[in-house]
């Protein structure tokens, strides 16, 4: 989530294996400077969703942003509230391991979604 990739995935993919890349919008667009997002997007082979998120930072998909919020801290460069960027990131997250561990259809990972519109699916 939201990292550079320093290893990329193989030219040959990943033997079908879901992924799922969630990210900042700032940073992690296809056509901004991380281009390992792009790079490695073309190269996975199984099940894929990239998603990027408006208003979000690094630090967007971590516990740092709740309890920054619970403190009344706001980092100025990600206004994502920190309890909204808690629910993304447990949806998305959860959904994913859902749909792919527990065999569990989860049509939040199908398409944009009216509740949460600050999550793009980007398909460069």
């Amino acid at each position: 989530m939201d990292g550079t990739f320093f290893a990329p995935v193989p030219r040959t993919g990943l033997d079908g294996r879901p992924f799922l890349m969630l990210g900042a919008l700032n940073g992690h667009a296809p056509q901004d400077e991380d281009t390992t997002w792009l790079r490695d997007w073309r190269r996975l082979d199984g099940w894929k969703r990239w998603l990027t998120v408006r208003d979000a930072g690094h630090f967007t998909f971590l516990d740092l942003p709740v309890l920054g919020g619970q403190l009344g801290v706001t980092d100025p460069t990600a206004p994502l509230p920190g309890r909204r960027s808690g629910e993304i990131t447990r949806a998305y997250v959860t959904a994913f391991f859902d749909q792919h561990l527990r065999g569990l259809p989860r049509p939040l990972l199908n398409g944009p979604s009216p509740a949460n519109p600050e999550v793009l699916f980007q398909n460069p």
